[in-house]
C-alpha cells in the first residue's frame, strides 16, 4: 500500500523508537514519507494487516500471497562486475555479470521511486559465530517482508545495539519497482542484483520473500570463503553426545525434515559456515516447504504452521473459518513457512556446534535406481558434492511443473555459489580430512521404478537408515561395492527390509533397472566434464564407470 493520503498507521508513533544513528541518508534514500525502524513482530502484524498485505489465520500465523512470483526468479539474478569481483566470481549461468554503470542508473531510479513512500527497516546479522558475523540491513516496501527478515536473521539484543548498528551489507526489496530490460539490461521486469563493491543488493518486481534470504546467503557465500570459512547450503543438527551432522540438499530433498529430529538438537535448517571453531548457522529462523506437511511424520514443523509469528507464503486458507489447507497447491507447490528457530522445541539456542562427525549428501533420485544409502570415501564425497545430483521438486523455481526435473546443482546450491565449485570443494576436502568426517549419500527419491512408476521411499525407512548411520550402527555391517558408482552399500540395516537396500530387487525387470542406472551414470560423467580441468585426479576418478 502506498500511503499517498498520509494516513497515520498503527505503529507510526513508535516508528523511530529503535532507529539506528546510521540513517537511510547514508544509502542515498531521502524524502521518504515514514521509516519504520526495527518494529517487533506484533507491530508488523498490525502494519501488514492495515496495508492489506495478508491475513491472520486461525491459531495466529500470517498468510500472504506473493503474487506472480511464487518461487525464485533464477534467471533474473545478477552480480555487478567490477575490479573486486572480476577474478573471484564464477561467471556464467548462475552469476550473470551486470555493468557497474548500469547498476548506478538502476539504483538512482530505485531511490527516486521510493521518495514519498513508507519503508520498513530491520537491522540484523547473518552468522551466529561472532568472529564471522555480518551486520546487515534489510529495507523493504512491505511490512511482512520486514517481519520475514526478523524471523530469518539474527537480531540485536538491546536498544543500544540497534542504535549503533552500522550495516556492512544492505538489501533493498521493492516489489512494486519494475526494471526495464531495454534500459536496465535485465532479462525481464524482475531484477535481483548484488554489488559487492557498494555492499548493496537490489530486489525488484517480486514479492517472493525467499529472494531476500537467498541474496544474503549468496553474499555470505562470497565473503566468508575468502576468509577460509566453508559456506554450505545445508542443515545441521547435534546429537546427545555433541556429535554434529550436516545435511546437504536442494529444496524438496528432505533437508529441513530430516534435520528436525526430536532426538537431536537443531542448529539450523538451511545455511551454515564451517570455521576452525566448528559449524555455525547463518540465520535465526527456518524457511520450510510445507506442501502436504504431515503432523505425524513432521510434527515439529507442522506445529509452527499454527503459531503466531509464523509467516505462511502462498498457503491456501478459508477466509471465513481462517483455517489453512496445507494440501492445497492452488497457488504453487512451493508453499513456505517462515518462523524463528526457537519455534522448534529442540533447537540449539547457540546456533553453533563443533566440527561434524557425519556429512550426509541428500539426493532425490527420480530415476528410481540409486540406493537409499551409500557410504562414500572423501574423494567420492567431493565428486558428489560438486555434481549435486538431485531432482528439482515442484515449484521451487519459476517454470518447474509437478513432475520432478533431474538436475545437477553444483555444490547442492549452484545458484548461490559465487566462487568456482573447485574453490568450495578444496575447502571442504581439507576440513573432511582434518576432522575425520564420515560421508554418506542418502536417497529420498523413488524405488521400484522412476517417477510415475515407482513410489517415494518412505520417511520411516529414510529416518531408520539415517539414524543407523549417525549412531554408528552402519559402521559394523557388511557392505557391497556398487558396480557402477563404486560407493559402498550396506546389506543390512535394523528396521529396514533388505529389499529396500537393494533398489534393483524392487524393479520388475533387472535389465530395465541396469539400463536406467547406466544412463544415469552417463549423465553424471557428461555433467562432470566441465569440472575435469579444475579438480584433482583423485576426485575425477571417484565418479561412476560404465
Amino acid at each position: 500500500m502506498n500511503n499517498l493520503l498520509n494516513i497515520k498507521t498503527p505503529a507510526e508513533a513508535q516508528a523511530l523508537s529503535l532507529k539506528s544513528d546510521y540513517g537511510l541518508e547514508n544509502h542515498g534514500l531521502f524524502n521518504l514519507r515514514q521509516v519504520y525502524w526495527n518494529l517487533p513482530v506484533e507491530a508488523l502484524y498490525e502494519e501488514a494487516i492495515f496495508r492489506n498485505e495478508g491475513k491472520m489465520a486461525r491459531h495466529g500465523p500470517f498468510v500472504v500471497h506473493t503474487g506472480k512470483h511464487t518461487a525464485r526468479a533464477a534467471n533474473d539474478k545478477f552480480i555487478v562486475r567490477e575490479p573486486s569481483t572480476e577474478e573471484n566470481v564464477w561467471w556464467g549461468q548462475y552469476n550473470r555479470p551486470y555493468p557497474a554503470d548500469r547498476f548506478n542508473e538502476l539504483y538512482n531510479r530505485v531511490q527516486g521511486f521510493l521518495q514519498g513512500k513508507d519503508v520498513f527497516v530491520q537491522d540484523c546479522y547473518a552468522g551466529a559465530d561472532p568472529d564471522y558475523r555480518l551486520p546487515v540491513r534489510i529495507i523493504t516496501e512491505y511490512a511482512w517482508h520486514s517481519h520475514f527478515a526478523r524471523n530469518m536473521f539474527l537480531l540485536p539484543e538491546t536498544s543500544e545495539a540497534y542504535r549503533y548498528h552500522v550495516p556492512e551489507f544492505t538489501v533493498i526489496c521493492v516489489p512494486s519497482f519494475k526494471a526495464f530490460p531495454q534500459i536496465d539490461g535485465t532479462n525481464s521486469n524482475t531484477v535481483i542484483v548484488i554489488n559487492f563493491d557498494q555492499r548493496l543488493c537490489i530486489i525488484g518486481n517480486t514479492g517472493y520473500a525467499g529472494e531476500i534470504k537467498k541474496s544474503v546467503f549468496t553474499i555470505m557465500n562470497y565473503l566468508l570463503p575468502l576468509q577460509g570459512v566453508m559456506t554450505m547450503h545445508c542443515s545441521a543438527n547435534q546429537g546427545p553426545d555433541g556429535d554434529v551432522a550436516l545435511f546437504f540438499g536442494l529444496s524438496g530433498t528432505g533437508k529441513t525434515t530430516l534435520s528436525a529430529d526430536p532426538q537431536r538438537k537443531l542448529i539450523g535448517d538451511d545455511e551454515h559456515g564451517w570455521s576452525d571453531a566448528g559449524i555455525f548457522n547463518f540465520e535465526g529462523g527456518c524457511y520450510a516447504k510445507v506442501i502436504a506437511l504431515s503432523p505425524t511424520a513432521e510434527p515439529q514443523i507442522y506445529a509452527t504452521t499454527r503459531r503466531f509469528g509464523t509467516i505462511l507464503e502462498n498457503v491456501v486458507y478459508d477466509p471465513v473459518t481462517r483455517l489453512i489447507d496445507l494440501n492445497d497447491d492452488s497457488f504453487t507447490e512451493n508453499t513456505r513457512a517462515s518462523y524463528p528457530l526457537e519455534f522448534i522445541d529442540n533447537a540449539l539456542p547457540e546456533k553453533h556446534g563443533g566440527h561434524p562427525k557425519n556429512i550426509v549428501l541428500l539426493t532425490c533420485d527420480a530415476s528410481g535406481v540409486m540406493p537409499p544409502i551409500a557410504r562414500l570415501s572423501p574423494d567420492q564425497a567431493l565428486y558428489h558434492f560438486i555434481s549435486g545430483y538431485t531432482a528439482k521438486v515442484g515449484g521451487t523455481e519459476i517454470g518447474l511443473g509437478e513432475e520432478p526435473e533431474i538436475t545437477f546443482s553444483t555444490c547442492f546450491g549452484g545458484p548461490f555459489m559465487v566462487h568456482h565449485p573447485a574453490y568450495y570443494a578444496d575447502l571442504l576436502k581439507r576440513k573432511i580430512l582434518r576432522y575425520g568426517v564420515k560421508c554418506w549419500l542418502l536417497n529420498t527419491g523413488w524405488v521400484g521404478g522412476p517417477y510415475g512408476v515407482g513410489k517415494r521411499i518412505s520417511i520411516h525407512h529414510t529416518r531408520a537408515l539415517l539414524n543407523a548411520a549417525l549412531n554408528g550402527v552402519l559402521d559394523d555391517v557388511e557392505y557391497c561395492t556398487d558396480p557402477v558408482f563404486g560407493f559402498e552399500v550396506p546389506r543390512r540395516c535394523p528396521d529396514v527390509p533388505d529389499s529396500v537396500l537393494d533398489p534393483a530387487s524392487s524393479w520388475s525387470s533387472p535389465e530395465a533397472y541396469m539400463k536406467r542406472y547406466r544412463s544415469l551414470a552417463a549423465r553424471f560423467i557428461d555433467n562432470f566434464k566441465k569440472f575435469q580441468d579444475s579438480v584433482p585426479e583423485e576426485v575425477r576418478s571417484a565418479g561412476p564407470r560404465i
